[in-house]
């Protein structure tokens, strides 16, 4: 089993969808899982599709990257249910899961991937 796995969550299906496909060009190996949008194919965050991003992670430890505010919100809920360790990284979501993703495939330990990632971390 992986030992360190990605999961993205963002509000837009498309973003995510397109998110996975560019992200595959550069880490085809590494365990990724993705959602976004509603049920009804709208724009938000649904713990549900979370909790099955997580859940069908084979991944002991998850690096996860969010768009907006209730994307983490829904993260921080699924993480309170899962037997999983998930760090929920505050950085853009794109650069981040991309340069994340990257990172594992070339085979960079987790220290070296959260040092590179929280350089693109969000001032606020």
């Amino acid at each position: 089993m992986p030992e360190l796995g990605i999961v993205i969550v963002s509000h837009s299906a498309d973003i995510a969808k397109g998110l996975v496909q560019l992200i595959r060009e550069v880490a085809p190996d590494i365990p990724l899982t993705a959602t976004g949008g509603l049920e009804d194919g709208g724009l938000g965050s649904s713990f549900d599709h979370v909790q099955v991003a997580v859940d069908s992670q084979p991944a002991k430890r998850l690096l996860a990257f969010y768009d907006l505010g209730s994307a983490r919100m829904n993260l921080e809920m699924v993480e309170e249910f899962s037997d999983k360790e998930i760090l929920i990284q505050q950085v853009p979501l794109i650069e981040g899961a991309y340069t994340a993703s990257a990172l594992l495939q070339a085979g960079a330990s987790e220290v070296e991937i959260l040092s590179q990632v929280n350089e693109l971390t969000i001032q606020k």
